[in-house]
C-alpha cells in the first residue's frame, strides 16, 4: 500500500493532557508520525501552568480527570487564553459534557477514545487548518494596521520609491512570500488639456532586478492576467501568485501588485479574497493620497528612468509576441504591419491628428496580439475550424486587450483591439456591440484587417483579386463594416498600384526584421 507523504507541522504545538500515561505515549507516537510537535502532560493542573508560560496551537484533553475534570481545566485556560484550539477526548460517552457546555466552553471538537487514532487525527488536521487560516487572517490585519499607521508617512512627501517598497514589505509576510512587484499609474499633466499615463514598477525578492530582467520574467499568460485584474477590478488568483488590482476612489485602475505565493488555502475562501481586498483598497488609497501630494518629491530622476525604461521594455516584449504570432503561419506574415498601413492611410484620408494616427497605427501592429495564446494547430489548420475550434480563435480580442491592459501606456489602444472583430448589425464579438456601440477607431481597423486578408494568400485559399476584395468590401456595408468608412477606404483603393509599392518596400523591412 502507498504511504501517505507527512507534511511536517514541527511549527505547531500540540499538548495533549491525560492521567493515563499509555495514551499520552500511544498519542505521542501517531501524532510524531504524522510529523507534530507533541508534548503530553499527566497532571491536569501543571498543564494549565505550561499552557499559561509557554505557547502551545492546540489541546488534546480528557475529560475524566484527577483532580480536575476536563471542563473545569477549559474554564480556567479560557481565563487566559482564547485562541488554544481545543479537543476533548472521552472513553465514556454517556459522561461527556453537555453540548452546551462544551458551546460555552469553546471546545472546537469532540472525539470518543479508540484503539485507533484515525477520527481524532482527522480532527486534529482540520484543527491545523483552522489555525493556519486564522493566523493569517491575524497576519492581514496586522498588516492593515501597519499600512494604515504608513499613511502620515505618506504626506510628508516620501520619495514614491519608499512607499512603493513599503506596500511590498507589508504584504509579503502575510502570505508567506519573499517575491513580489508592484505596477504603478503615475498620471501625469502635460497641459490642461493632455495627460500623460506612465507606469512605474517596483520589485523586491527575485523581481528586485534590473528592468530587462524584470521583462524576461513578464510572460504572456502573467501579461494577460494582470490585464484581467486590471479589467475586472477583482483580485485574480493565478498558478503560483495572486494579483491585486488597485484602484482610485472613482474606481480608476492605478495598477496591481503581484505577490508570488504557495499553496494557501485562504485564497480560496471568500473571507481571505475579501481580506486581500481590503489590503489592496488601503494601499490604492496611500498611493493615491502619494500622487496627490507629489508635486515636489516624488518626479525625482530614478522614478523617470525607470519609467522611460519599462516603457521601451514593454514594447519591445509586445513587438516580439507580435512577431511570434506573424512567424506561426508563413501565410500571415506581415499582416499586422499591413493593417497598421492601411489603417493610417485611412486615417490620414480622415483628416485625424498625428496622435490619433498613431494610436491607429499601433492598434494595427497589435491587434492579433492575443493570439500567442492561440493554438499553432488551430491557426495553421487548413480545412473549416469546428465550432470549439471557432470558439478559440474568438478569444484572441479579449486575450489582447488584457495583455495591453496590463499597463497605462496602451490605455487608448485596448478598446481598439478588444473590438475590432465587432460587427455594425451586433452579429461580431467578443461583446456583440451593434453600431455605434463600437469604437470608430475599431471600426477602421475592421475594415483594414479584412482587406488584408482577403488580399493573403491563406492555407485554405488563395488571395483574391482586387475587384473581388472591393466587392466583398461594399457586399459588407452596414453589416459587418461602417459603410462611410468602406466607401472611403475603396476610394483609396483606385490608386492600388501606389499602395503596391509602398508595401513591397514594407514587406521587405519586415524581412530583414525576421
Amino acid at each position: 500500500m502507498r504511504k501517505r507523504k507527512i507534511t511536517p507541522h514541527s511549527n505547531y504545538r500540540i499538548i495533549a493532557v491525560d492521567d493515563e500515561l499509555g495514551i499520552l505515549e500511544s498519542l505521542e507516537v501517531v501524532l510524531r508520525r504524522n510529523g507534530y510537535d507533541f508534548v503530553g502532560e499527566t497532571d491536569p493542573i501543571r498543564a494549565i501552568e505550561r499552557i499559561k508560560n509557554e505557547h502551545f496551537d492546540l489541546m488534546i484533553l480528557d475529560y475524566l480527570m484527577f483532580p480536575l475534570h476536563g471542563d473545569e481545566v477549559v474554564r480556567q485556560i479560557r481565563e487566559f487564553d482564547r485562541e488554544i484550539y481545543i479537543l476533548l477526548l472521552t472513553g465514556h460517552r454517556e459522561l461527556a459534557p453537555p453540548l452546551e457546555t462544551i458551546k460555552s466552553l469553546a471546545i472546537q471538537g469532540y472525539c470518543e477514545k479508540s484503539d485507533k487514532f484515525d477520527q481524532l487525527i482527522l480532527l486534529v488536521e482540520s484543527g491545523i487548518k483552522s489555525i493556519d487560516m486564522l493566523k493569517t487572517i491575524k497576519k492581514f490585519q496586522e498588516g492593515l494596521n501597519k499600512i494604515l499607521l504608513a499613511v502620515p508617512k505618506i504626506y510628508q512627501l516620501q520619495p514614491l520609491g519608499n512607499i512603493l517598497e513599503e506596500i511590498l514589505q507589508e504584504i509579503m509576510p502575510l502570505v508567506n512570500s519573499e517575491d513580489a512587484f508592484i505596477l504603478v499609474d503615475d498620471i501625469t499633466e502635460i497641459n490642461k488639456d493632455e495627460k500623460e499615463h506612465r507606469s512605474i514598477f517596483r520589485g523586491l525578492g527575485k523581481y528586485k532586478a534590473e528592468i530587462t530582467d524584470f521583462m524576461d520574467m513578464f510572460n504572456p499568460e502573467l501579461m494577460a492576467n494582470i490585464g484581467h485584474a486590471r479589467t475586472t477590478k477583482q483580485v485574480e488568483i493565478v498558478d503560483g501568485g495572486v494579483i491585486l488590482p488597485l484602484h482610485n476612489e472613482y474606481l480608476e485602475s492605478i495598477g496591481v501588485i503581484y505577490v508570488e505565493i504557495m499553496e494557501n488555502e485562504l485564497f480560496h475562501t471568500t473571507d481571505g479574497v475579501s481580506l486581500l481586498k481590503i489590503y489592496a483598497s488601503q494601499a490604492a488609497s496611500s498611493l493615491s493620497n502619494a500622487f496627490m501630494h507629489s508635486m515636489v518629491n516624488m518626479k525625482n530622476d530614478e522614478l523617470n528612468r525607470t519609467y522611460n525604461e519599462l516603457r521601451l521594455r514593454y514594447m519591445d516584449t509586445i513587438v516580439a509576441l507580435r512577431l511570434v504570432v506573424d512567424a506561426k503561419d508563413i501565410y500571415t506574415r506581415g499582416h499586422s504591419d499591413r493593417v497598421a498601413y492601411y489603417a493610417r492611410m485611412l486615417g490620414e484620408k480622415l483628416s485625424l491628428g498625428e496622435d490619433d494616427l498613431e494610436k491607429l497605427r499601433i492598434a494595427g501592429l497589435f491587434h492579433d496580439v492575443g493570439k500567442i495564446g492561440t493554438s499553432d494547430d488551430i491557426l495553421s489548420k487548413s480545412e473549416r475550424l469546428s465550432k470549439d475550434e471557432y470558439e478559440e480563435i474568438k478569444k484572441h480580442p479579449l486575450q489582447g486587450a488584457h495583455i495591453l491592459s496590463a499597463v497605462s501606456m496602451f490605455k487608448e489602444v485596448v478598446p481598439i483591439v478588444k473590438c475590432h472583430h465587432e460587427r455594425v448589425d451586433g452579429k461580431g464579438y467578443p461583446e456583440g456591440l451593434y453600431g455605434d456601440e463600437i469604437p470608430y477607431f475599431a471600426k477602421i481597423i475592421s475594415v483594414a484587417d479584412a482587406f488584408d486578408a482577403m488580399m493573403s494568400d491563406r492555407q485554405y485559399r488563395s488571395k483574391l483579386e482586387l475587384g473581388t476584395a472591393i466587392e466583398q468590401l461594399n457586399g459588407g456595408r452596414g453589416t459587418q463594416f461602417d459603410t462611410g468608412i468602406v466607401d472611403i477606404f475603396v476610394g483609396l483603393l483606385a490608386n492600388f498600384e501606389e499602395i503596391q509599392e509602398e508595401l513591397e518596400v514594407l514587406n521587405e523591412t519586415i524581412l530583414d526584421n525576421i
